[in-house]
């Protein structure tokens, strides 16, 4: 039996491949390299999931999310994440204003209400102003007073951390980890690469984006993204490796029984499934392959993954353990 929309229709199939394409052609003009993140950027938005970036600092990480906001047309939102930094700065808070002689509590909503929201450097702030954003992210609305309040659709938060090892960080609780759809390591730029960037940045004119993409747009690739099938076969797939990641699994090969405290979660196999999803029509098929989660599957898992203190103690690091997972799981 053929799915309505995607296995009927190869136009709409050909049609989300060529936007993603315009999309990838705009960023490209700004961002030098960083194929992989920038993949990973398109992915989360037409999955209707969220992304994390770490790098140091000055490897692009801002820059690639401003970029990506500028070729969409879509609502902009930023917060600046520092230690004083208040979940009210983040949501929003009710203030007493005054109109033909009356006061009345009104609620201005703060920068989450965006449809692309920049949470920069979000490890620099306290574990309670992070999770201010755990209900925005995952229930895409935010509390405030005892009123819930609905966020803009789509919603896709794109936040940056610098790695826990430097100064003034804060680790984020797992709880949040697993709420980002992706995770991408941001590499620094190699000799070739910083020859162009100093091209680029340096010259009298710098390069500008274009809108190519708008909120209507976003919204109906990512439903044609949920419209596409899941095989068993790749069904079976997911299943299997994100269980090779937990401890007690049968799946479980020796370094995840020795070094891992807890593994993937489901949010891993939803990530997963839904980024093949968006790989294959990107690629202008309406079939997903096991070789399309296999090439996510670092970034899907690796911050899903909790060591233990022998892990931390040699050094260990969840790449070794997901690279373990997929050798178990074979070719399916």
């Amino acid at each position: 039996m053929s799915t309505p929309g995607v296995q009927e229709s190869a136009e709409a199939v050909a049609r989300y491949a060529e936007d993603v394409a315009k999309l990838r052609a705009q960023v490209g003009r700004v961002i030098v390299g960083m194929d992989g993140v920038v993949s990973n950027a398109l992915l989360c938005l037409l999955a209707g999931g969220h992304l994390l970036l770490e790098g140091v600092p000055g490897t692009g990480k801002t820059l690639l999310v401003r970029t990506l906001a500028e070729a969409l047309e879509l609502d902009f939102g930023r917060v600046q994440c520092t230690p004083d930094l208040m979940p009210a700065d983040v949501v929003g808070t009710y203030l007493v204003t005054e109109e033909e002689g009356r006061r009345e509590f009104k609620f201005r909503k703060g920068p989450v209400f965006a449809n692309v929201l920049l949470a920069d450097e979000v490890n620099r702030a306290t574990p309670k102003t992070q999770s201010a954003l755990l209900e925005a992210m995952q229930e895409q609305q935010v509390t405030s007073g005892g009123k819930t309040f609905p966020l803009p659709d789509p919603f896709v938060v794109l936040a940056t951390i610098n790695p826990i090892e430097m100064e003034g960080t804060y680790p984020l609780p797992e709880a949040q980890l697993d709420r980002f759809l992706l995770k991408s390591m941001v590499p620094n730029a190699g000799p070739a690469e910083m020859e162009t960037i100093l091209d680029r940045t340096t010259a009298k004119e710098t390069p500008s984006v274009q809108h190519v993409l708008d909120a209507e747009r976003v919204r109906a690739m990512q439903q044609l993204t949920r419209s596409v099938p899941l095989g068993d076969r790749a069904r079976s797939w997911i299943t299997k490796l994100v269980h090779a990641t937990r401890p007690d699994a049968a799946e479980a090969g020796p370094l995840t029984k020795r070094f891992v405290r807890y593994g993937a979660s489901v949010r891993a196999a939803q990530a997963l499934a839904l980024c093949g999803k968006a790989l294959a029509l990107a690629d202008g098929r309406a079939a997903v392959s096991r070789e399309d989660m296999r090439g996510i599957a670092h970034d899907a898992l690796r911050h899903r993954i909790v060591l233990n203190f022998e892990a931390e103690a040699e050094g260990m690091r969840s790449e070794a353990i997901v690279d373990e997972a997929l050798a178990q799981v074979g070719a399916g």
